[in-house]
């Protein structure tokens, strides 16, 4: 990650890289090739924690957001946020997951994705779309899922009593 921070055409790029190394990599479990860095640690605090990171992380989306990064970057970097503050409230297991998943790394990836290979331009209109489609379906199926329930337990109560 280093040599990559040295070629960004953007100085800002320097210390975003830094502090995803920071968050994500900057130490190793003795003995292994295994990384992880603050973000895992901060998680271990219940909620604070949690919050520590997202801020920390929409900065770094922020400074992007600055020089003019992609709709579809910024939507791509806030769904690798999103993902990663869902799983951290995970009780226990969501300590363990914030140490293999890594959205600071993956957010730097896209941002030199963009800035140095061209990918992903455009609009990202279309990830909102589905990500609401995916939302409206799973409303639906809870609706539908709740009203079976009901229904079953209806049935039941009624062969029972009657």
């Amino acid at each position: 990650m280093e040599e990559q921070l040295e070629r960004d055409p953007i100085p800002e790029l320097i210390w975003i890289g830094r502090l995803t190394r920071l968050m994500d990599s900057r130490f190793r479990f003795p003995g292994t090739q295994f990384r992880f860095g603050l973000d895992p640690l901060f998680g271990i605090v219940p909620f604070l924690g949690d919050i520590i990171s997202l801020l920390i992380s929409a900065m770094m989306v922020m400074a992007m957001v600055r020089h003019g990064i992609s709709s579809k970057v910024i939507i791509l970097m806030l769904l690798n946020i999103g993902v990663d503050f869902l799983l951290g409230f995970v009780p226990i297991a969501g300590d363990a997951i914030d140490f293999f998943n890594k959205a600071n790394t993956r957010n730097f990836h896209l941002m030199q994705a963009y800035y140095e290979e061209g990918e992903h331009k455009g609009s990202g209109w279309w990830i909102i779309w589905m990500i609401l489609l995916f939302i409206i379906f799973m409303i639906v199926g809870l609706i539908w899922v709740a009203f079976k329930l009901l229904y079953w337990t209806y049935e039941l109560m009624e062969s029972v009593i009657g």
